[in-house]
């Protein structure tokens, strides 16, 4: 039976109701600081911990629960109860602890002192101590467990059972292990001086937000899980405004489609299948933009993603609306009226994640594999202008330059090999992920039709022979951006020279595995 808790909580939702219910059951309640507080303003009978340690808070508040009257009372175990008794004292069945927000503090731009102030010691330190002695004590380490503990005790005569205890240590255990790595992930990014900018191990830390119906098939299981130190634009904290639950392939479609509009500053859409974009455009307004992209590849657009960086409007709304069968829509945000005209369609799924702030340098990308993990820095390296090598006799014209350069930043979101052919800020023809460059080629090729005439093309690698090249050249293609370096540069250029096109070298591939 509980007869005498802790309470020591940051987050005090909902602390009065519990605490008022365990002095109903006659239970003994000691807390420090800001509970304290809390608590007897609520005319709760409360003891303070000072009095049990007989040592007022030293150090600003950051000492206070760190002794042995109180870790000795939650450690005890039940064969250690009469030791206890014989050093006066007295056992805690309870605690309720909760930490510092030091996620929430590093993701809203604290800096170094301010994060360091907010790492809870006291608080991890009572709940380790609590979560290993479970047999005898029960654990609280978030307030969503209130009602559940209330429960317990009601249904219990005051008493919770093993099985809970278990479920509420394991929890805690999470808990204190998911904080811990967030203050290393955190610290890690603050300053490496060592010759790797990879630390020499990471841990991840994620939150269940909810499970999914099921993962890319029916017969698999998915859960979405958050990052809370992450504090950048994220599609596991953005608002689903309209239309039925999104699945597993919506979010990973969804989340190609982010990173393609946290790429560009000006107004620009992209239409998503099966993560590899079909259509993507800038425009002088997000309008244009889209109706650029959708006019790329209309028909492999039944079904899409549609990615937006710009507020939607009523006119882009309107192309929205009229556009056959979109699977969802994610943008920073809907104008009312915009809003309530796309949410006539019921099925369809609109996503408002906010302000686009892309991650900075310091947050690298991670691919699981069995047994182990990748990292990487992200691919957000441009070429500029300037730093592109002419390789023909013909030179880009400026108008050329422009569309090369849009094409080599969209590219490197689509799957290797790819090659991509562009004309006046829109793509018209995207061929991705085969196995020959060449092939990709041709696909760009019979995407584009017609439209290849005139355009230009970007390939994420370089054209190891000149057959690629010439497919597009023979379409129409007049001007080409690639990495260069390959052994075959002096064909691939002589086969560009005899075409009459203009092919420069970015110095930089642009792979998507």
């Amino acid at each position: 039976m509980i007869k005498r808790a802790l309470i020591s909580v940051y987050d005090k939702t909902g602390v009065e109701k519990l605490a008022g219910f365990l002095q109903e059951k006659g239970v003994e309640i000691v807390s420090s600081g800001g509970t304290f507080k809390k608590l007897s303003e609520a005319g709760i009978e409360v003891t303070k911990v000072t009095d049990l340690t007989g040592a007022g808070e030293i150090l600003g508040g950051r000492v206070k629960t760190l002794h042995p009257n109180v870790h000795a009372g939650i450690l005890a175990r039940e064969d250690q109860l009469n030791e206890l008794a014989g050093l006066n004292i007295r056992p805690f069945d309870l605690v309720v602890v909760n930490l510092y927000p030091f996620e929430q503090v590093v993701s809203s731009g604290a800096n170094l002192s301010e994060a360091l102030e907010n790492i809870d010691i006291g608080g991890p330190a009572m709940l380790r101590a609590s979560a290993k002695n479970h047999p005898r004590v029960t654990v609280i380490c978030d307030p969503i467990d209130y009602d559940s503990l209330m429960e317990i005790m009601e249904a219990n005569n005051g008493a919770t059972t093993d099985e809970y205890r278990l479920l509420m240590a394991a929890k805690t255990f999470a808990r204190t292990s998911a904080y811990d790595n967030a203050i290393t992930e955190y610290l890690n990014r603050q300053g490496n001086e060592s010759e790797s900018v990879f630390p020499k191990s990471f841990n991840l830390n994620f939150r269940m937000k909810n499970t999914l119906r099921y993962g890319e098939n029916p017969h698999q299981q998915a859960a979405l899980y958050t990052e809370p130190s992450y504090a950048f634009t994220s599609l596991a904290e953005a608002r689903v405004l309209s239309g039925k639950e999104l699945s597993f392939n919506n979010l990973w479609d969804l989340e190609a489609a982010l990173q393609m509009i946290l790429d560009f500053d000006e107004p620009f859409a992209t239409v998503i299948k099966h993560t590899n974009p079909c259509g993507a455009a800038v425009g002088k307004t997000l309008a244009e933009a889209y109706h650029k992209a959708l006019e790329s590849d209309p028909l492999s657009a039944f079904g899409s993603i549609i990615g937006l960086n710009r507020i939607v409007d009523m006119e882009t709304a309107q192309l929205l609306h009229d556009t056959h069968f979109v699977e969802c829509i994610i943008a920073p945000d809907y104008e009312p009226e915009a809003l309530k005209l796309m949410k006539k369609k019921k099925a369809r799924r609109l996503i408002a994640v906010g302000d686009l702030k892309p991650p900075d340098n310091s947050y690298f990308e991670t691919r699981r594999i069995l047994g182990g993990a990748l990292l990487q820095s992200r691919d957000i390296e441009e070429p500029s202008p300037d730093n592109l090598k002419n390789a023909t006799k013909t030179e880009a014209t400026p108008g050329q330059i422009d569309d090369l350069l849009f094409g080599f930043k969209m590219v490197k979101h689509v799957k290797s090999n790819a090659v991509l052919i562009c004309k006046d800020g829109a793509t018209v023809g995207i061929g991705m992920g085969q196995t020959s460059r060449v092939d990709s080629s041709m696909i760009a090729v019979r995407k584009a039709g017609e439209r290849a005439k005139g355009a230009v093309a970007a390939s994420d690698a370089f054209f190891p022979m000149p057959d690629g090249l010439e497919v597009l050249t023979e379409a129409g293609v007049k001007a080409v951006i690639q990495p260069g370096g390959s052994k075959g540069d002096p064909d691939v250029i002589a086969a560009a020279d005899n075409a009459g096109i203009a092919m420069v070298f970015s110095g930089m591939r642009h792979f998507k595995h």
